[in-house]
């Protein structure tokens, strides 16, 4: 194992046992919440946009699962303040990956993306763009 690789290794589980941004904002702009039935993970992010309606302001989350699921939650969570919706929805599987700094195999993607998938569906129902679904789920990712 590379140093590098060990650092992101160290980096997943440290956001794994110290989340940062964990809990419930007092008024968020939208509230959406995830599940990955493979896992079991569950994921529910609170989103406070700027007074432009479009900048992220505050980001928190809350939920259970495995250390990849709640440590992308997590480094999201940092990454998310001063983006906008329409930056948001240009994330991907990549980008998340990227973030993440470690190779995930193809049975954890779903664990990886959860965080992704759930804010933007609820930056889409937020927008009117999205279903009103109340639940994301990984089920037809891959």
């Amino acid at each position: 194992m590379s140093m590098g690789s060990d650092m992101y290794r160290q980096q997943i589980l440290d956001h794994y046992r110290n989340p940062r941004n964990q809990g419930e904002l007092p008024e968020p702009s939208f509230t959406h919440e995830g599940y990955n039935p493979s896992c079991g993970d569950e994921l529910e992010f609170d989103v406070a946009l700027d007074d432009d309606g479009e900048t992220i302001a505050h980001v928190a989350f809350r939920g259970d699962g495995c250390a990849i699921s709640q440590a992308s939650a997590s480094m999201l969570s940092e990454e998310l303040p001063g983006m906008t919706l329409a930056e948001v929805d240009a994330l991907d599987r990549d980008d998340i990956l990227d973030m993440l700094g470690v190779e995930v195999t193809p049975m954890r993607i779903k664990c990886a993306v959860l965080s992704e998938k759930v804010v933007q569906d609820g930056a889409e129902i937020y927008t009117g763009d999205g279903d009103e679904a109340d639940r994301t789920t990984t089920e037809d990712d891959a």
